[in-house]
């Protein structure tokens, strides 16, 4: 489990630093505002895996400074694709997470799971993505 877990982290970690540079290419107002809570609840849960790991007496391992961009982020288009794949990848790495929890834990995973996938569809409609929806979120792509 401590490894699912530190992956999740590492996924939260890359979601939060993601959207610092998203938010700035969004339209002022409801986008941006949109992508500040959706950084919140990265934070949030974050801070929630630190303390389940360090629980389980578990390293984590340090936050890099920076991350590399799959691709360049210059404007709304780019930050809306990047928002999305921000949002499937921590999808993923909730979904690993569920085989290996109970109870609460497992609702939490669950809930995070889903947080991401509706985020993730939220910024597929702002982009006129289509389709909108995964058929499996959290499921790598074929």
């Amino acid at each position: 489990m401590k490894e699912e877990l530190s992956s999740a982290l590492a996924a939260e970690d890359a979601a939060i630093w993601a959207y610092g540079l998203i938010g700035v290419h969004l339209t002022e107002g409801t986008e941006q505002d949109q992508a500040r809570a959706a950084e919140d609840t990265h934070r949030a849960r974050r801070d929630d895996l630190v303390e389940q790991l360090a629980t389980l007496k578990a390293s984590t391992a340090p936050t890099p400074a920076g991350y590399e961009l799959p691709f360049p982020v210059q404007d709304r288009a780019t930050a809306l694709k990047l928002a999305i794949q921000i949002e499937d990848g921590v999808a993923q790495a909730w979904r690993v997470v569920l085989p290996v929890t109970e109870s609460t834990q497992r609702v939490d995973a669950l809930s995070a799971l889903t947080d991401s996938a509706i985020r993730a569809t939220k910024w597929r409609k702002l982009a006129q993505v289509t389709p909108l929806t995964l058929v499996f979120p959290g499921r790598p792509a074929a």
